[in-house]
């Protein structure tokens, strides 16, 4: 057979029809038409308030959602008794050889230092946010922090947005 437009049919089963309710006894969805016994839920709408009215509670039952997280990457943390064993003594310390050293992640764009441990070593640090007490040990020990004027514009701009809290 030809496939033309008045010879196209649907694939058998492919349609089926609609269930009829309320047509009489006869058909077997007469009477009470599949929707049971009395009640709310034999009315009709009745089914979508039960739902919207448990919806409620549930809204009302959970916690409000406070404060935002913030899209601006926080550094990865390093530790002065990191520094302290894989670098040797007057080695330069920078993202690139964390990474390379794979003592942050691959992604890692911003890294601060913390005292954690003490530190020996004569170091020197290069675009590497520090906190104060980490930066007067390593400065103690005779190592010596390197920063980018960008850098140091960045961190003075977090500072500052911190204090004003």
């Amino acid at each position: 057979m030809k496939l033309t437009l008045h010879t196209i049919k649907p694939a058998k089963g492919a349609k089926k029809s609609k269930k009829r309710v309320g047509r009489g006894n006869a058909s077997g969805h007469g009477t009470y038409s599949t929707r049971g016994g009395k009640g709310q839920t034999a009315r009709s709408g009745g089914s979508q308030g039960l739902r919207f009215k448990a919806f409620k509670r549930l809204m009302q039952s959970t916690p409000k959602l406070r404060g935002f997280k913030s899209l601006n990457e926080k550094p990865s943390e390093i530790s002065l008794a990191v520094l302290e064993k894989n670098f040797l003594d007057g080695e330069i310390v920078n993202v690139k050889n964390l990474k390379e050293k794979k003592l942050i992640g691959p992604n890692v764009k911003r890294v601060k230092i913390l005292v954690k441990g003490a530190i020996s070593k004569k170091l020197v640090i290069e675009n590497i946010a520090c906190t104060k007490s980490a930066k007067k040990m390593i400065e103690k020990s005779g190592g010596q922090i390197k920063q980018d004027e960008v850098e140091k514009k960045v961190i003075k701009k977090k500072d500052n947005s911190e204090s004003k809290k």
